[in-house]
């Protein structure tokens, strides 16, 4: 039976949960996760987590920060002037703005405070500066 290799297309079940105990996301119940080992299209950590796995193997694995959605970045914070946003953008704390770089990249922020003047973003991904541990359960290596 072979093992997971650097480009192979490879479909896994999984479940990911915060060191507390909260399930943040899972497949269960759903289609599995599909993606070739390699092309970075998933955070690292996980990438890494189903090399050399064998069809049907699980296995449960934490995966750092650092090897997830990085650590938190306060310089991601920012305020910007209400009047800059367009009037038509009803905002809640939560809310996700999206807006292009200076490369054309866009970026997403979530919305952490606002007023009638200012809006307090987060630039950060949810699960920024947090360790992740994953119960993986890999489904086929195509």
């Amino acid at each position: 039976m072979s093992k997971v290799k650097s480009g192979d297309a490879v479909t896994v079940h999984y479940t990911g949960t915060l060191v507390d105990g909260t399930e943040f996301d899972s497949s269960r119940g759903q289609e599995p996760l599909r993606f070739t080992v390699g092309e970075g299209s998933i955070i690292v950590g996980l990438e890494n987590a189903v090399l050399d796995m064998r069809v049907g193997e699980k296995k449960t694995i934490t995966v750092p920060c650092e090897q997830g959605y990085g650590e938190y970045n306060d310089q991601m914070m920012q305020t910007v002037a209400r009047s800059e946003l367009p009037d038509d953008i009803e905002l809640t704390e939560g809310t996700v703005l999206r807006a292009r770089n200076s490369e054309g990249q866009t970026m997403s922020f979530a919305v952490v405070a606002f007023d009638d003047k200012e809006v307090g973003v987060d630039g950060n991904h949810p699960l920024a500066g947090q360790d992740l541990t994953f119960d993986l359960e890999l489904i086929a290596i195509a």
